[in-house]
């Protein structure tokens, strides 16, 4: 199984997709292959020397922290737990977070064997088993394997709060199938599909995959930030929280972190989407369910 990177540098980098497609090789695809850090790093582009948050051992030493936590455990489980602590070390501004050569460089430098660990398919009936995809180390940001855990933190938390992050982030069909829809960025409409989950109106694979293209498509016609409008939101919280990081302590391992003190969603503006999603559920075509099991 490929291995933790050995002369890891001080720094964060970027990588392009075109620099990284050199070391994107089919040994590390298949966990049997590591990444030459040395080599990587002498053409990645390290950042800001003056900016805390881009010291590279808070990261590894948080990621070695899931690996070792959820070590005997499904590697699915760790997303629930590192979403939050990853978007807490970090703190970045979503202009931040877009550059996709970031996460390329947290992929490919810092903690390849995270990605295969978390992202090797599970074995075959006969003993085989397929290749990590290649989008987990360069694929979009709904893709990419640690790009994926911040945006969900991003875009599902409540101002500080991270719990619906980790409701969100424990159903894989949620974190895959939401990331995808624009209609996230409305923080109403990302609560309120979460507390379709929590409160187990929704449960399966197959209704998640339901629910998200029937809200997507009622979004075209129904404006959810007119009927259920958010609170205009402030950029001081964000920016005070970033200025802390040079002080911040690591990200707590048994409590959550918590996020910039950004004004909370509206519960009311919460609670009208909920309704509307449950009623759109209730007859979204779900495979597998009878007629009767809508009503």
């Amino acid at each position: 199984m490929t291995s933790r990177p050995e002369h890891l540098p001080e720094r964060l980098a970027l990588i392009s997709d075109v620099q990284a497609a050199e070391y994107i090789t089919s040994g590390l695809l298949e966990g049997r292959e590591d990444v030459p850090s040395i080599a990587l790093n002498k053409v990645a582009e390290p950042l800001d020397q003056n900016d805390e948050r881009f010291q590279l051992h808070r990261v590894r030493d948080l990621i070695d922290d899931a690996m070792d936590r959820f070590q005997d455990e499904r590697p699915t489980t760790a997303d629930a737990w590192l979403a939050p602590r990853l978007h807490e070390t970090l703190r970045l501004t979503r202009r931040e977070a877009a550059e996709k050569q970031l996460w390329t460089y947290i992929a490919l430098g810092v903690a390849p064997d995270y990605v295969v660990w978390r992202h090797l398919p599970e074995p075959r009936p006969e003993g085989s088993r397929g290749p990590v995809a290649r989008d987990k180390f360069i694929g979009p940001h709904y893709k990419q394997a640690f790009s994926r855990l911040w945006w969900a933190a991003e875009l599902f938390r409540d101002g500080p709060d991270y719990g619906p992050v980790v409701v969100a982030c424990g159903n894989q069909d949620m974190l895959n199938s939401a990331l995808r829809l624009d209609i996230i960025d409305h923080r109403p409409t990302a609560l309120a599909l979460v507390g379709l989950l929590r409160d187990g109106i929704v449960r399966t694979g197959r209704e998640v995959n339901a629910l998200a293209p029937a809200v997507n498509a009622a979004a075209a016609t129904l404006l959810y930030d007119v009927i259920a409008p958010d609170v205009e939101r402030s950029e001081e919280p964000l920016r005070e929280w970033i200025e802390e990081a040079a002080s911040a302590l690591p990200s707590p391992r048994i409590d959550l972190p918590v996020g910039p003190e950004e004004d909370r969603v509206p519960e009311s503006a919460v609670q009208t989407l909920a309704s509307h999603f449950e009623e759109l559920f209730a007859d979204a075509p779900v495979r597998g369910r009878t007629q009767d099991e809508r009503h």
